[in-house]
């Protein structure tokens, strides 16, 4: 641990600590919006694109600067679109705005807090390889090996830095939300993008280095922005949809571009390596009519939701300090297919819930919905980050020797496309069994429909292309 990683490790640690309104939020959302989990899903569409163009903020942090700074400003910039987003969101929630309706509000609240975000995260990423000096105090190179192992003690650091947040403000969230009103907890939330603003004081003389613009990539992210936004707002039918494949297209393009100088047999298996991490992450939830049905059927509360994701979260960063190490020893098709095996099967206590699984056990082993639901929540949490060790691994095995920046740029908006399609696939299962509040006689279907089409999308891709990876 230096000096010189605190500003980025709490830009890390700010991103998790935005948990503090997460509570809050989902009960605003079900109290006071008119939004079906079929529309909520939707919203999640347009809410996961910035994080798919993530290359194009990172042009801009590299080759732009303002002001006369490429990581102060846009800290500065970062910070004040989540604070105005916070803002949005708690204007709407006291009822401030009367012009705009509140479903309306919460889309722009929301969009504003994930863009924020996104800006610091890649002025985050950029410092990570900064803050590792690359001579000694004599001016002369370090080792290679050096280097390499000071690099990856940052990640780790960002990741705890990360977890950490998220550990600290799961449990308040649940109990702001019971006490504060819904108004209080957004404004609370402000003291969040304060530590971002924090990290922006402590940075010492910038040592980013100005790249030429590369305007294939700045001027083709400009006019993706603008095709989104025409169609976002001018009513196209299948908006979500078209994005979609616009999206996939240009992503797609481009790493066929970055690819093109390599030989054809490595060319097929980064082709099966990405079907895999795709089809692995684009798998449908079940969307909010579940976390509603616990609030009206099961009397789950906001303490004992925040209870519930504080546990989640320190099992969670338990797990990726224990275990990421011994994950890299194995081949990742092993280490994916074992993860969807036993995800699938720690899913299945959610689904035994819906279908009264509470009451048999409350009546013969003492144990009822609540403690079915914590212990349900410290098993499977570690699995969403383990499992980002074995995709990220894969993505670093082919990344190709004179573009690895941009692949991992490409292949990050790639996983998060995949997350998109997840989003789609959520939207319409809840448009095909429609669950709204207090009605939830098709909830069963989603659930089951949403468990093995996780276990058989992933494991479909892993059977089959796994060996040739």
């Amino acid at each position: 641990m230096r000096a010189a990683y605190i500003p980025l490790l709490l830009i890390y640690f700010s991103y998790g600590a935005l948990g503090l309104i997460d509570v809050t939020r989902d009960m605003w959302i079900k109290e006071s919006l008119t939004l079906s989990p079929a529309e909520l899903a939707g919203i999640g569409v347009w809410l996961g694109l910035p994080w798919s163009i993530k290359m194009v903020f990172g042009q801009l942090v590299d080759s732009v600067p303002l002001f006369g700074s490429q990581r102060r400003s846009y800290i500065v910039i970062g910070a004040a679109l989540t604070a105005g987003g916070l803002l949005v969101l708690a204007s709407a929630a006291g009822g401030r705005v009367s012009s705009i309706a509140p479903d309306q509000l919460y889309l722009t609240g929301a969009l504003l807090i994930v863009i924020g975000t996104v800006v610091q995260d890649v002025v985050a990423d950029a410092m990570s390889t900064e803050v590792v000096a690359r001579k000694n105090e004599r001016g002369a190179p370090r080792p290679d090996e050096e280097i390499r192992i000071e690099l990856g003690m940052v990640q780790v650091l960002g990741r705890l830095a990360l977890g950490v947040g998220i550990f600290l403000v799961a449990g308040l969230s649940g109990w702001l939300a019971q006490f504060l009103s819904r108004e209080t907890v957004f404004l609370l939330g402000l003291a969040i993008p304060a530590f971002s603003l924090g990290s922006a004081l402590m940075i010492g003389r910038e040592v980013a280095e100005r790249r030429p613009v590369n305007w294939r990539i700045l001027g083709g992210g400009i006019l993706f922005g603008a095709i989104v936004v025409a169609i976002g707002i001018g009513g196209v039918p299948y908006a979500q949809e078209l994005v979609f494949v616009i999206s996939m297209t240009v992503i797609i393009t481009m790493l066929v571009i970055v690819t093109k100088d390599i030989d054809s047999s490595t060319r097929r298996a980064i082709l099966f390596a990405t079907i895999i991490i795709f089809a692995f992450r684009a798998t449908p939830a079940v969307g909010d009519g579940f976390f509603w049905w616990t609030l009206d059927v099961l009397k789950f509360d906001e303490a004992f939701y925040g209870t519930l994701r504080q546990t989640a979260a320190f099992i969670g960063i338990a797990a990726l300090w224990m275990f990421s190490r011994e994950l890299t020893k194995y081949s990742v098709a092993k280490v994916l297919f074992w993860i969807t095996i036993v995800g699938t099967i720690l899913s299945l206590p959610n689904v035994g819930l819906y279908f009264g699984l509470h009451h048999w056990t409350e009546a013969h082993l003492g144990i009822g919905a609540r403690t079915i639901a914590i212990v349900d929540a410290a098993t499977a949490s570690p699995f969403a980050q383990l499992s980002m060790v074995p995709l990220l691994t894969l993505i670093a095995y082919y990344a190709p020797p004179a573009a690895r920046a941009t692949w991992f740029a490409l292949m990050a908006s790639l996983m998060n496309m995949a997350l998109v399609a997840g989003q789609l696939q959520t939207k319409y299962l809840n448009q095909i069994f429609v669950v709204d509040r207090g009605e939830y006689l098709q909830l069963g279907n989603i659930l089951i429909l949403a468990v093995a089409m996780g276990l058989l999308v992933p494991l479909s891709a892993i059977l089959f292309l796994g060996r040739k990876v």
